[in-house]
């Protein structure tokens, strides 16, 4: 996989300003405000800033906090992460493995024992099975 390496002016001409800001400087959206929360679409969600695959509209869930989950991505090797200590907590950030685009955060309490990936709406693209 060939790494995308763009400038910050590069990714702020790509990129919706909110898309920058969680995308690029590690923001978060507000709970129960992104496009995908309810989203029970068939598809592969993408991510918005290059275009790999991330996750399966097969594996989301309703976790009832406020993001898209899902409980495993397409690839493993298509997510990376990496510790998180801001907010004064200790977290693990999930990135786009191709543009380390921050996604949002994965825990350990999915549903069966299984992660739960909390991932932004706006750093994700759906694209509809056809």
């Amino acid at each position: 996989m060939e790494k995308v390496t763009k400038s910050e002016q590069e990714w702020r001409q790509e990129l919706t300003p909110e898309q920058y800001e969680i995308t690029r400087k590690k923001g978060t959206e507000r709970p129960f405000s992104g496009e995908y929360v309810e989203t029970k679409d068939d598809g592969t969600y993408m991510c918005v800033a290059c275009g790999q695959p991330l996750f399966s509209s097969e594996s989301k869930f309703d976790s009832g906090t406020g993001w898209p989950s899902f409980t495993a991505p397409v690839e493993d090797a298509n997510v990376a992460t990496e510790s998180d200590r801001s907010l004064f907590m200790k977290r693990t950030e999930v990135l786009c493995s191709r543009c380390d685009s921050h996604l949002g955060h994965v825990f350990d309490d999915g549903p069966d024992g299984q992660p739960r990936f909390c991932i932004n709406s706006c750093a994700l693209d759906l694209k509809n099975a056809d």
